[in-house]
C-alpha cells in the first residue's frame, strides 16, 4: 500500500461529525465575518500558545508581514531572515518597506542560531525571523540575548515546545499557518498572530482591518486579512486534538529510530532543548534525489524541500546576489522529506526504512 508523504485525511475522521455541526451552526448565525468563533478561537489558541493573544488573519504570510508591521519593522529597517526556509518568509519582509538580510542555519538542526544571526547583524538591524522549521524550534532565546527583537515564524511548529514553553510563544510576536498540511490544518487558508505585547497586538489587530479600529477612522495602511467564521469555527473542533496528534507526531519519529533510520542516513536533529512537532520527517543524505525516486517508485512518497534557496530565488536578487551560506547549501542538496503523520504506525516507518534500504544498496 502507498504510504503518503502527509496524511490528513486519517486523523479528521473521528471528528467529521462535529466538524460539519460546527460549520452548521455557522451558516444558521450568518455571522461570518469576525464573528464569535473568531473570537473564541483567539482566545483558546492563545491559550494553547502560552500567549495572552492570538490575532487571526487570513493566511500564514499576512500574519508574518503583520507582525513585522507590529512590532515597527518600516522603511530603512533591515530583517534577517534564513534562507533555507519556503519562500513567504523573506517575502513578508519587503511590503513593510524594510530589507531582508538573509542569514545562514544549522545544517543540523534547520535553524538559524544566535551565531549566525550575530554573523550578518548591523545597526540597521530591526528583527530576526526565526523559523520553526520542520517543526523543530529555533534556539529563540539566544537570539533574543544579541539585544534584537525577535518574531517566531511558528508556521510548521503547532504543538512544539522548547525548554517546555510552546511553540509561538518565544519571541515577541509569531506567525501561523492553518495551511490544511500542517499540524493544525484549517479547511482552507488561515494563520494567526500570537503575542503578549498589547501595543503589538493593538496594531496588529488595527492593521488586518484597512489600518482602522473603529471602521470609520483609518490610521494606516493597513491589509484586508482576516480569518472567517467557518474556519474559525473548524479550528475550534480541531485545536483540542492538536495535543493527541503531536503525540503521533512524535510516537512516528521514534518508530523510525527504533527501524533503525540512522543507520541508513542522518535524521534532523532537534534544537537544544525542544521537543519537535515534526511538522516533517527530514533525513540527509547526499543522493537524496535518487533516493526520492526510488522510494517513489516503491510507493513510499517522498519531497526534498527548498532546493533552490530563498536568497537565489529571482525575486530576491536585489537581496541576495553574492551571498555564501554554507549551511543552507549543504542542507538545500541533501535534504529528504519521508512520510509523517500522527497516524503513521511502526509497520509502515518499517516498511519506509526498508525501501530507503534498498534504494541505497541499489545506488550505482
Amino acid at each position: 500500500m502507498a504510504i503518503p508523504l502527509f496524511d490528513t485525511k486519517t486523523p479528521l475522521e473521528p471528528l467529521k461529525a462535529a466538524i460539519d455541526a460546527a460549520v452548521a451552526e455557522v451558516l444558521e448565525a450568518g455571522r461570518f465575518i469576525l464573528g464569535p468563533e473568531v473570537a473564541q478561537f483567539e482566545a483558546e489558541f492563545a491559550a494553547a500558545c502560552g500567549s495572552s493573544s492570538a490575532i487571526g488573519v487570513a493566511n500564514g504570510t499576512d500574519a508574518l508581514e503583520l507582525a513585522l508591521r507590529g512590532i515597527g519593522v518600516g522603511p530603512g529597517d533591515e530583517v534577517i531572515v534564513p534562507s533555507f526556509t519556503f519562500y513567504a518568509t523573506a517575502e513578508a519582509v519587503p511590503p513593510t518597506g524594510a530589507v531582508p538580510v538573509f542569514c545562514d542555519i544549522d545544517p543540523d538542526t534547520g535553524c538559524v542560531t544566535a551565531d549566525t544571526v550575530k554573523a550578518v547583524m548591523t545597526s540597521k538591524t530591526k528583527a530576526v525571523v526565526a523559523v520553526d522549521l520542520f517543526g523543530n524550534v529555533a534556539p529563540v532565546p539566544l537570539i533574543e540575548a544579541l539585544g534584537v527583537p525577535v518574531v517566531e515564524d511558528a508556521a510548521q511548529a503547532a504543538g512544539a515546545t522548547l525548554c517546555g514553553r510552546p511553540a509561538g510563544s518565544l519571541g515577541v510576536a509569531s506567525s501561523f499557518s492553518f495551511f490544511p498540511s500542517k499540524n493544525l490544518g484549517a479547511f482552507g487558508d488561515g494563520g494567526a498572530v500570537i503575542t503578549s505585547d498589547p501595543a503589538v497586538e493593538d496594531m496588529v489587530r488595527t492593521l488586518r482591518f484597512h489600518g482602522s479600529r473603529d471602521k470609520k477612522t483609518f490610521d494606516y495602511i493597513g491589509r484586508n486579512s482576516r480569518l472567517d467564521e467557518i474556519q474559525a469555527a473548524i479550528l475550534r473542533v480541531l485545536l483540542p486534538a492538536l495535543p493527541e496528534w503531536t503525540a503521533g507526531r512524535r510516537r512516528a519519529a521514534a518508530h523510525y529510530e527504533a527501524a533503525g533510520i540512522a543507520e541508513l542516513a542522518t535524521p534532523i536533529r532537534a534544537v537544544d532543548g525542544a521537543d519537535p512537532a515534526w511538522h516533517l520527517y527530514v533525513i540527509k543524505h547526499d543522493r537524496a534525489d535518487e533516493l526520492a525516486v526510488a522510494l517513489g517508485e516503491a510507493g513510499v512518497e517522498a519531497r526534498g524541500y527548498y532546493r533552490l534557496p530563498v536568497h537565489r530565488q529571482p525575486a530576491m536578487r536585489e537581496w541576495g546576489a553574492g551571498i555564501d551560506l554554507p549551511g543552507t547549501d549543504q542542507l538545500s542538496r541533501t535534504n529528504l522529506a519521508i512520510p509523517i503523520s500522527p497516524v503513521l504506525e511502526a509497520g509502515q516507518a518499517a516498511e519506509v526504512v526498508e525501501h530507503l534500504r534498498n534504494a541505497i544498496n541499489n545506488l550505482d
